[in-house]
């Protein structure tokens, strides 16, 4: 058996450390809403996981440059909107808006990234550490996207409508002219672009991992 390439080999154990590091970063944000929603209720699910949810979640930041740079075979068309799409509610919702992070929907959002994340690094750290991973976990991969993205996309909705009204009452968003700049900007509108964008962008992400479920199972099965 010929010996993998340096530069190859180099890919892989750079791609299983990234893996596992993202995977244990989800485990945390999972473990750390489970005792805020039992221990307190739903208000503490944010405050317990705001630090972990943020590193793993920017860390997937990454994964739009290995797409750029072939050291996977995703789609920067389809990477790019999931990637940029989450961290705009990471960062230009949770963490700018204060109203939203007590709301009931931020727990059925954690719950839902968070079991989709961890069953999906540890199957990229198995494939990539191991060289395979198991059907159950493959099934896993392709399958609970059926019921977490959409509870997913909807929590990210609904907390977009929840922070409007700060958004309208907060100035902290806004760039009015005149100024130095000569430039104006109100987060509403780009608020509005950004709602607009999930229209065409729910089904053809969905489509695509159907698609992708189907082709990848089926070929488990016939090997």
């Amino acid at each position: 058996m010929a010996a993998a390439a340096p530069g190859s080999a180099l890919r892989r154990l750079y791609l299983s450390a990234y893996s596992w590091v993202v995977f244990f970063g989800w485990a945390q944000v999972l473990c750390y809403a489970a005792s805020a929603l039992l221990e307190t209720g739903h208000e503490a699910v944010y405050a317990a996981v705001e630090r972990p949810l943020q590193f793993a979640q920017t860390a997937a930041f990454m994964e739009i440059l290995h797409s750029i740079l072939g050291f996977v075979r995703s789609p920067i068309s389809t990477t790019l909107p999931q990637i940029t799409g989450r961290l705009y509610i990471t960062w230009g919702i949770l963490w700018s808006f204060r109203e939203a992070q007590s709301h009931i929907l931020v727990t059925s959002l954690i719950i839902s990234w968070s079991i989709t994340e961890i069953i999906r690094y540890s199957f990229f750290g198995m494939k990539e550490t191991f060289g395979f991973a198991p059907y159950w976990l493959l099934w896993l991969r392709y399958s609970t996207f059926l019921v977490f993205y959409p509870i997913g996309l909807l929590s990210e909705v609904g907390l977009i409508f929840v922070a409007i009204p700060s958004m309208k009452s907060s100035w902290k968003c806004r760039l009015m002219m005149p100024n130095k700049w000569n430039f104006s900007f109100d987060y509403r509108y780009e608020l509005a672009l950004t709602m607009t964008l999930y229209v065409p962008g729910f089904p053809y992400l969905f489509r695509y991992m159907v698609a992708k479920r189907k082709k990848v199972l089926s070929a488990r099965k016939t090997a």
